[in-house]
């Protein structure tokens, strides 16, 4: 049976994105050690899903810590964190290429309009508003520096 040629280069730029993936995973000899990473991987997931609903904190920051963490505390967490269907592609995107697909840039420019917006629409204070622009505009900026990789179209 033969598989089309976009399916092949699909399964191998998976194949590449696990291998990196495996090559990313490098346990701790300690237990101890293990332990705190695996705690500062939770504490770096918790803090990427209140990123996700507070305006101030980012959540793609947080994740990749999380992989890094969980690729030195615990194999099982860092194969699940990379199955993940919302996290697992942005954290390959990253280990491989360095760079956030163009959607998930979108994403976050939407969400961050979404919620500092009603955040500056909320607070009474003239100061706190003008906080919440620099701190937006300073946040913008950072993610406007992350690189986006060119998907090849097939």
């Amino acid at each position: 049976m033969h598989i089309p040629e976009h399916r092949e280069a699909e399964k191998t730029e998976q194949q590449i994105a696990d291998q990196q993936a495996a090559d990313l995973l490098c346990l701790h000899d300690s237990p101890l050690v293990r332990a705190m990473y695996l705690s500062a991987g939770f504490l770096a997931l918790f803090l990427a899903i209140l990123g996700a609903v507070l305006p101030v904190l980012p959540t793609t920051p947080f994740v990749l810590l999380a992989a890094a963490c969980f690729a030195r505390g615990s194999e099982y967490f860092h194969h699940k964190l990379l199955e993940n269907r919302i996290a697992g592609p942005i954290i390959r995107e990253w280990s491989l290429y360095r760079s956030i697909p163009q959607r998930v840039k979108r994403w976050v420019y939407f969400l961050m309009t979404l919620s500092f917006g009603s955040s500056i629409l909320i607070v009474p204070e003239l100061w706190q508003k003008i906080m919440l622009v620099v701190i937006g505009s300073i946040l913008a900026v950072f993610v406007w520096r992350i690189p986006v990789r060119e998907v090849q179209s097939r």
